[in-house]
Parts: C-alpha cells; sequence; structure tokens
C-alpha cells in the first residue's frame, strides 16, 4: 500500500492541551489547522540509563530511520521552538478505536490469527494471555524496534489505523548502545526474515553509511550510530527475528 508522504507545517503552535497519562510533558496542538503532538525538552525528565542526548533528538533519530526503511512506522517528526521551548513535534494520528493489535485476551482463547506473547494473571487474578496480530504492518514495527533497539515498546504505543496501517510512537527510549530491546511484540521470535524486510535493511546499512549516518551523528553519539549499524549487519545475517536471551527484562512494564 503506498501512502502519501506528508510534511510537519512549520507555523506557530497552538496548544489545546495535555496528555496527563505521559511520563514526560506531550501536548497535543495544531499548526495551522493540522493536529500535532509537542514534546518539548523542557519537559523531559533525566533518565540514568540515557544519559546522553534528549528523547526529542532519539524520536526524530527513529523517524530518520523509519523514513529510509520507507514502512511508514514512525509519523513525520522534526525539532523545532515551540510553546515552552524547543522540542518533537509530531503528526498526529488518530488511531481506530474498535481495533487492538496487541491485546489481552482469556487464557484458553487464544486463536489460529494471532501470535502468543506470554501467559499471566490480570487485575483480578484471572489468567489471561497477551496476544498481537499477525499482520506485515505490525511486524515491520517489530524489526524496526530490533533496529532502534527500542526499550518501550507497549501496546499503547502501537496506532492501528481504519485502512490496516499500524504507527509506533514513543520513541525516547532507543538507540542505546548496550541490548535493551524490550517489547509486546515477540510473537515473530526466531521467524525468517521476508524480502521487503531484508531489502529494507540493506537500504538502511546504506544509508547509514552516508546522509543517514551523519544526520543521526547530529542527534545521537558516535558510538549509538555504529551500534545501530551493527544491529542491522547482525539481523541481516542472522536472517531471523530475535528472542529474548534472559539479560534483560523482555517486555515494558506496564505493558499497555
Amino acid at each position: 500500500m503506498t501512502r502519501t508522504r506528508e510534511e510537519v507545517p512549520q507555523g506557530p503552535i497552538t496548544l489545546h492541551g495535555r496528555l496527563m497519562s505521559a511520563s514526560n510533558a506531550t501536548f497535543v496542538g495544531d499548526v495551522d489547522g493540522v493536529r500535532v503532538v509537542y514534546k518539548p525538552v523542557s519537559g523531559e525528565r533525566p533518565l540514568w540509563d540515557f544519559p546522553d542526548g534528549t528523547l526529542a533528538e532519539r524520536e526524530l533519530a527513529s523517524f530518520l530511520v523509519s523514513d529510509v526503511l520507507g514502512w511508514d512506522v514512525v509519523p513525520p517528526t522534526v525539532l523545532r521552538e515551540g510553546p515552552h521551548g524547543p522540542g518533537m513535534v509530531q503528526l498526529w494520528r488518530e488511531p481506530d478505536p474498535d481495533q487492538h493489535p496487541v491485546d489481552l485476551v482469556p487464557a484458553g482463547e487464544v486463536g489460529d490469527d494471532v501470535c502468543h506473547v506470554l501467559n499471566g494473571l490480570d487485575a483480578r487474578d484471572r489468567p489471561v494471555t497477551l496476544v498481537h496480530e499477525r499482520s506485515a504492518a505490525l511486524r515491520r514495527i517489530a524489526v524496526f524496534d530490533v533496529v532502534v533497539n527500542n526499550a518501550d515498546r507497549k501496546g499503547g504505543h502501537v496506532l492501528p489505523m481504519r485502512d490496516g496501517h499500524r504507527y509506533g510512537v514513543d520513541h525516547g527510549l532507543t538507540f542505546h548502545t548496550e541490548p535493551k530491546l524490550r517489547t509486546v511484540l515477540w510473537g515473530w521470535a526466531g521467524e525468517a526474515l521476508v524480502a521487503p524486510e531484508v531489502t529494507g535493511l540493506e537500504a538502511l546499512i546504506h544509508a547509514l553509511h552516508g546522509d543517514l549516518g551523519r544526520r543521526l551523528g547530529e542527534l545521537l553519539t558516535r558510538v549509538e550510530v555504529a551500534a545501530t549499524l551493527s544491529r542491522c549487519e547482525e539481523l541481516l545475517a542472522a536472517g531471523t527475528l530475535p528472542g529474548p536471551d534472559g539479560r534483560w527484562p523482555a517486555i515494558p512494564w506496564p505493558p499497555f
């Protein structure tokens, strides 16, 4: 499916409200009538395990990687001035509330059309199973997360569109040099990469040796850019999607 490339408008940002569920300052507003998400650097909480750079810079770096892959995983994103200073501005994507690409279902009710992730107990101690859909759109997000080393792929960070496309959002915890992959999208672990994924990785490796590598170097540390290239090469050489290896928590908390 071909999707039209959109740009983030450059006019003044008018704020309409704040997303109180977000752990860092996150505002919803519009620019020239186009709805956007605005995350000012001034509203970021310091993180001991991500001491370099800013969440906003890693959000933009994630978009640049998504853009080269050509999969439209991350909505168009820029760094610019806003009402509370410089920050990340991203086009708003309105999800379809009737679709649940990542879900909790009663244990024993896992269909053949979904991937099993893990079993657990809900708030009332009832057995439940974490599942996600088996779709190409969601799988592209899983591959993208390996590349950027996403430490926070919660179910709520997947936005289902009515046309079947899936967006990934909230990419501030990415590009660490150490293995940090925490995700609810483990259902494809061990499965072979398919041709479009291989093609995307090859294009990304080429770009990291050129313009993309230089652009990421303005947002990340030199070793973070080098680690991104290594992850791409290792994933391509392995030819399969990785699974948890027990060295770090595999699922973000909370998972939604």
